[in-house]
């Protein structure tokens, strides 16, 4: 199973190039596409779910061309967009059942095996007479995976699934990726760095439409160790610091910038050699 993308350009009518040449093979699995705001990750999301046209190069699914197949891709698509609405005053079961009928599936023991067996796997089965407009943040978004889920898809994606989420319903919500991507392409596009170290095989990351980096999450993070080090300072010094040091990112704690920086050598100046975490290869990468 393969998803290969090759040379993938889009360019909107307000001249913002929000996929430039972009190439990619994705396996079977998680795969977590990486990137700031803006860096083409919804676009090349809608572009592979047939939403959009690229103006150039082609996307291909074990076999099938997209583009000039839109609607064979359809049939083994699973969409998980970003934001997605529901209706008002109707229950899960039934909303799930509707989009069951849409999806194919004619036959009504079938589709009452399907929607009951969906709402179990997401847990929400027990919540099933309630109105999905109802549900918490974290509900919606594993409703939203039922919906994905439906006709059995060979290809899933889901567009920056866990923002707002609160932790526990994070954490539900990855548990439930992770059970689901077994035999499965599922593509996880998020900004959120913890999600794919935690969840993904493999993983590429994009900026201004462009590949930056791809890889395991863990043989990425081996490649930098030795050269990140880290230094808790004043936040009068910060200015000074970076002027004299690849600093990558820093952030607070206990109430102070905890810097990091890349460096070959120790920088010396009180620097410490840092485990190295995907954040550091992150900010490495987009700085560069």
């Amino acid at each position: 199973m393969k998803l290969s993308i090759e040379n993938l350009s889009k360019t909107y009518p307000n001249g913002v190039k929000a996929l430039n040449n972009l190439s990619l093979e994705i396996g079977q699995g998680m795969f977590g596409l990486l990137g700031p705001n803006g860096a083409g990750k919804s676009s090349l999301m809608r572009t592979i779910a047939t939403l959009q046209h690229a103006d150039s190069g082609n996307v291909i699914f074990n076999y099938i061309d997209i583009v000039k197949q839109p609607e064979e891709l359809k049939k083994t698509l699973g969409y998980l967009p970003q934001e997605f609405g529901v209706y008002p005053r109707i229950s899960a079961k039934e909303l799930l059942n509707h989009y069951a009928i849409l999806k194919g599936i004619t036959n009504r023991k079938e589709r009452k095996e399907s929607v009951n067996y969906l709402l179990s796997l997401v847990n929400l089965y027990q919540h099933r007479k309630k109105s999905v407009h109802t549900f918490s943040g974290g509900m919606k978004q594993r409703f939203g995976i039922a919906v994905a889920l439906l006709g059995d898809p060979k290809l899933i994606i889901v567009d920056e699934p866990t923002a707002g989420l609160d932790p526990a319903e994070r954490v539900k919500f990855n548990n439930l990726l992770s059970d689901i991507s077994d035999d499965k392409i599922v593509i996880l596009s998020t900004h959120i760095v913890e999600d794919i170290s935690d969840l993904c095989n493999n993983m590429a990351i994009i900026n201004n439409g462009e590949l930056i980096l791809q890889g395991r999450p863990d043989e990425l993070i081996s490649g930098m160790d030795g050269k990140i080090w880290t230094k808790r300072v004043n936040k009068s010094d910060m200015e000074d610091i970076t002027k004299s040091n690849n600093v990558i990112y820093s952030h607070l704690n206990s109430g102070k910038p905890l810097v990091h920086v890349f460096d070959e050598d120790n920088p010396g100046n009180g620097f410490k050699e840092a485990n190295a975490c995907l954040e550091d290869v992150y900010f490495t990468a987009i700085k560069n």
